[in-house]
């Protein structure tokens, strides 16, 4: 009795697959959502994803999943056969997006271990009447009856890379045990499994994932696969072998000849695998029918550089074509994030370890020779930071998926509002880890639909201004010292300087005893992020509420990260992210002051220096500024800042750090310096208040714990 199939690896490759063709999906509706229709590149890739989808649902019995995909293929179908004129094009847009949500929403449900319960029937009936629609303007201008969409053998012509002198031939002959459920879906695990081998694979059945009948067509007569690859009979049955549900697994090595013949073997049909004679005696008919063809045809010879260009139709002549360049052979495979992440934690660890053993004590004993040790030592920190930095590239990707649900967010909500939005995206390529694209996604939402919301005006209200009628959202990511800078820029009617402050001021934020006047512009717009602000006289569906910018704000912070606002009223605002690149391992100079180590990432420090107290100026209300080189710099005593009592007081016996974040500079007074390490950021626990100045903490060489210092907390 066969084995009853295991569906959790092929679940995983599901919602893999999918929700890559779902977001290739998203990107090219929103790309043409401004424009007057479809390209018919784009009907023809809309078509090819909704039918895989509807192909791999089918297969996993998620039947709602299945119905409305092929309802969307149906819409596709008929625009990509009868080319029909006026079609609404925003509509069918937006039920695009809709068949997009709807099958996330399953997705996720899956990936929960929820029941995949979503009703289709409403969203489909919206489908059946919008392609009723297109067919009957398509009638009343005395069309063709449209063509329906009906399953058909589809003729597929590829192109398969040239053989090499190091490429072998193989057909494979596959025999199932009788019974066996789902012998298709068994069928594909041997075409997934020899796809790292294969530089060529063909295999018959062809339509396996959506055509069910095959099952039974592979029980009856086999399943059948033309492989090319450079590999042993051997390798191949490490991949595939005899088991519960395969019953037989025959091998046969052929010529390049008969290989591009295919399954239309020397004229006479199908492949017959004689599975009762010897490889030698199969090879040397196979031989003699090849000689007796070419007597009869001189064969197209195959120069190197050529590709072969072969047709899966039955009896059809294969064709060359010349000059196209070679495609690769991909290389790349999924990995598990949890995998990622606990690879990290390993490499944390292994830095940490490392300094444990360099930084050890029994070390440091009088007279030791450690010439050898040294350049050891000195290895072993060179392999350490490739592999940091291999494990870092890996979990480095770009934040295009990312801006493009930020373009959804433009669209949907412009279009509830009712305001003419142009969405521009720049450096959607710029890398960030993975760790930080999930805590900036929610950040960035808040501000595009605030930036929608209260940014943009109506288009009147644009009109009566004098600006164009339609309004500008601009996406940008850049890096910049080891920092990543995002900003939502709109040329809308800005921030109300006066607005906020009366707010501020009637929410009793404002200090008392500090003037009005005196308050800067970049003070006044921080106001908009306390909770529970809001300058909006109405509550919408999307702002009025006085949370969102609180929360944007927590969570950038919660990574180290800092909002900047500028705002020019009446001609936009610019919101800003300064994000780290990583979460994971930075480089920072370790520092004492007091009893307590402190860290702070190297890239903010820009000198150090040893200062006489004459170089020292002393404000009435206890304000320290040092005059360097003619430049004066306000003095941050660290001891001081977190109320230490045994700190060094004397500045001529510690060393002043100058730091620049942004576009401020100050000197930052410790005891004393202990050296450059690699610091792997642990997060302060929960149990601890948030402390101003501080981003994180990390584990010594000694085993002491060491605070990070946030500078952006310390120019504040």
């Amino acid at each position: 009795m066969a084995e009853e199939f295991n569906t959790e690896d092929m679940l995983e490759i599901y919602l893999f697959e999918n929700q890559q063709l779902l977001e290739q999906l998203q990107e090219i509706v929103l790309e043409q959502k401004d424009a007057d229709c479809f390209d018919e590149d784009s009907i023809n890739e809309i078509f090819r994803t909704m039918h895989t989808i509807k192909g791999s649902s089918g297969i996993m019995m998620f039947d709602n999943i299945t119905a409305v995909s092929h309802k969307l293929e149906d819409v596709f179908y008929y625009l990509r056969e009868s080319h029909p004129e006026n079609v609404p094009h925003v509509e069918l847009v937006e039920h695009v997006l809709e068949v997009e949500d709807f099958i996330s929403n399953e997705m996720e449900k899956i990936r929960n271990g929820d029941a995949v319960d979503g009703d289709a029937s409403e969203l489909i009936k919206r489908l059946d009447k919008f392609l009723e629609g297109i067919k009957n303007g398509s009638k009343k201008k005395g069309a063709a009856p449209p063509p329906e969409n009906v399953h058909v053998e589809p003729k597929q012509f590829y192109i398969a890379p040239v053989a090499t002198s190091a490429s072998r031939f193989y057909k494979i002959y596959i025999t199932f045990f009788p019974g066996t459920q789902m012998a298709n879906i068994h069928a594909y695990k041997t075409v997934y499994a020899l796809r790292e081998l294969a530089e060529d694979l063909l295999y018959s059945p062809e339509d396996i994932i959506s055509d069910e009948s095959s099952s039974e067509a592979i029980l009856q007569d086999g399943f059948r696969m033309l492989l090319q690859a450079q590999c042993s009979e051997e390798d191949i049955r490490k991949v595939i072998s005899e088991g519960y549900d395969i019953e037989k697994v025959e091998i046969f090595e052929c010529k390049a000849e008969e290989f591009l013949q295919g399954f239309d073997f020397g004229g006479h049909g199908d492949l017959h695998i004689d599975l009762d004679s010897s490889v030698e005696v199969i090879e040397a008919r196979a031989q003699a029918t090849v000689e007796e063809t070419e007597k009869k045809t001189e064969k197209p010879q195959i120069a190197p550089g050529d590709f072969v260009i072969k047709s899966k139709e039955p009896g059809k002549q294969k064709k060359l074509a010349k000059d196209k360049s070679k495609t690769e052979k991909a290389s790349f495979i999924s990995v598990n994030v949890s995998k990622m992440d606990q690879l990290m934690d390993l490499i944390g660890e292994l830095v940490i370890s490392e300094s444990v053993v360099l930084q050890n004590p029994d070390l440091k004993v009088p007279g030791l020779n450690l010439a050898n040790f040294n350049k050891a030592a000195a290895q072993l920190a060179k392999i350490s930071t490739d592999l940091q930095n291999v494990i870092m590239s890996m979990r480095m990707v770009p934040l295009t998926n990312t801006f493009q649900k930020m373009n959804r967010i433009v669209f949907d909500v412009s279009r509830k509002l009712g305001k003419d939005i142009e969405f521009e995206m720049v450096g959607e390529q710029t890398e960030v880890d993975k760790n930080i694209i999930e805590h900036i996604s929610d950040p960035l939402m808040h501000l595009v639909r605030n930036a929608v919301d209260h940014g943009i005006e109506t288009n009147q209200e644009r009109i009566d201004s004098g600006k164009p009628d339609k309004g500008k959202i601009t996406l940008m990511a850049r890096t910049e010292a080891g920092k990543v800078w995002i900003s939502v820029q709109d040329n809308g009617k800005g921030l109300d300087r006066d607005k906020i402050l009366a707010k501020a001021r009637k929410q009793g934020i404002l200090d008392e005893k500090k003037p009005i006047e005196s308050y800067t512009n970049k003070e006044i717009y921080q106001f908009i992020t306390l909770p529970g602000f809001s300058t909006n006289e109405q509550i919408t569906e999307y702002s009025g509420r006085g949370v969102g910018m609180d929360v944007v704000v927590q969570n950038i912070q919660a990574i180290g990260g800092m909002l900047d606002i500028e705002s020019e009223a009446g001609f936009g605002s610019t919101m800003s992210l300064k994000i780290p690149l990583t979460l994971a391992i930075i480089d920072g100079i370790v520092m004492k002051t007091g009893g307590s180590s402190f860290v702070l990432e190297t890239g903010v420090i820009k000198e150090f220096v040893r200062v006489t107290e004459e170089m020292m100026i002393h404000e009435p209300n206890g304000d320290e500024y040092i005059m360097i080189r003619g430049d004066c710099f306000p003095v941050l005593r660290l001891g001081e800042w977190y109320g230490m009592s045994d700190y060094e007081s004397s500045v001529e016996e510690g060393i002043m750090l100058i730091l620049e974040v942004e576009d401020k500079k100050i000197c930052l007074f410790v005891d004393k310096l202990i050296g450059e390490q690699e610091i792997v950021v642990k997060p302060i626990p929960s149990y601890i208040k948030k402390v101003k100045g501080l981003s994180g903490c990390t584990q010594l060489g000694d085993g002491s714990i060491a605070l990070i210092l946030d500078p952006a907390g310390l120019v504040e």
